[in-house]
């Protein structure tokens, strides 16, 4: 069964939206690839108003089965954090809205997910995006691009293994279990890395 996602790279001068339709062999299928812009100038409240309006329509016209936003930890830009923080509630209200699951995933799950290594960089991330989608160049600009790895990221998640590997760094991510494929195996070593670097922070609470 094909599943549609609609990824959101949120931010609030750029907030980056990508959708596609991903078969249960893995592979993806562009639907649209956006960037909805609100300048500076404007009054917060009215900036939010267009980004929630720009990505409810989006969800309206193409009815995806689940919604992923880029979760991020920490920035040094204060403001950058709140615009992020801020757009992001704005998209998890307007899939609320909808009874859409969302899912959040950080930079280095997505990267994981995309090309097998976590710390890749954004022009990889990019490639690979252009590659799993069959186009000539990725979207423009990298938030685009990002909003599409971010969707694919969540599709590919619960994706079936391919065929057994004897990588034995495979076999380990895998928990002794089924076989994962590398990107597979890259993916859950990020998100287990993700969730201990999280307990401290709890904690420390």
């Amino acid at each position: 069964m094909t599943i549609r996602v609609l990824g959101i790279d949120p931010g609030l001068t750029r907030c980056g939206v990508g959708i596609v339709d991903v078969r249960p062999d893995r592979r993806a299928t562009l639907v649209e690839v956006t960037v909805i812009r609100t300048p500076p100038t404007m009054a917060l409240e009215e900036r939010l108003l267009a980004v929630g309006e720009g990505i409810e329509r989006l969800l309206d016209e193409h009815r995806p089965s689940a919604v992923a936003i880029e979760r991020v930890f920490a920035q040094h830009n204060l403001r950058t954090v709140m615009g992020v923080a801020q757009v992001s509630g704005v998209a998890l209200h307007s899939a609320a809205k909808r009874r859409l699951p969302v899912a959040l995933h950080t930079p280095s799950e997505v990267k994981a997910a995309i090309t097998g290594y976590g710390s890749a960089d954004k022009k990889q991330v990019q490639a690979m995006v252009a590659r799993i989608l069959g186009l000539a160049e990725a979207p423009k600009p990298a938030d685009a691009a990002d909003a599409l790895a971010i969707a694919i990221c969540h599709a590919w998640r619960g994706a079936p293994a391919a065929a057994p590997t004897s990588d034995p760094a495979t076999t380990a991510a895998s928990g002794g279990g089924a076989q994962l494929t590398p990107a597979q195996a890259a993916w859950r070593a990020a998100e287990r890395s993700t969730r201990a670097s999280a307990v401290p922070r709890r904690l420390a609470k």
